[in-house]
């Protein structure tokens, strides 16, 4: 029953993970999410993301293939690692631009998650470091 209890909670968060990062992924390509007043120097790497035009929408078609791959136990070893740039990018923009509490605090939860999910499938990555 405790292991039944254990993949239950596992899934739960995967899949709010997936969801997550399967929304961002789509606003990365949709834009239909709300954004706050950028400061002077968001504006400024916004600025260049526009002059990189291809960026935006390879990282928010990583962001869904990761995020969907997260969700399935079968592929959640794929989708940990898909993800993990994209998730090292999200806390060093965060921790040294953005700074802000709320942002810190999502970013540093959900890159738990992901090597969370790293360390839990570490055997099936055996292989590929041989």
């Amino acid at each position: 029953m405790k292991n039944i209890t254990h993949e239950i909670i596992k899934f739960i968060i995967c899949l709010l993970f997936g969801l997550m990062f399967i929304n961002a992924g789509l606003d990365k390509l949709l834009h239909y999410m709300p954004m706050e007043k950028p400061t002077p120097e968001q504006m400024e790497l916004f600025a260049a993301f526009e002059k990189i035009f291809w960026l935006m929408p390879l990282v928010g078609a990583v962001e869904i293939v990761g995020g969907l791959l997260f969700i399935f136990p079968k592929t959640r070893a794929l989708g940990a690692i898909v993800i993990l740039p994209v998730m090292i990018g999200i806390v060093i923009h965060v921790f040294t631009m953005d700074k802000s509490p709320m942002g810190m605090s999502i970013a540093g939860v959900l890159f738990l998650i992901n090597l969370w999910m790293l360390i839990d499938n570490k055997e099936k990555y055996k292989a590929l470091l041989k």
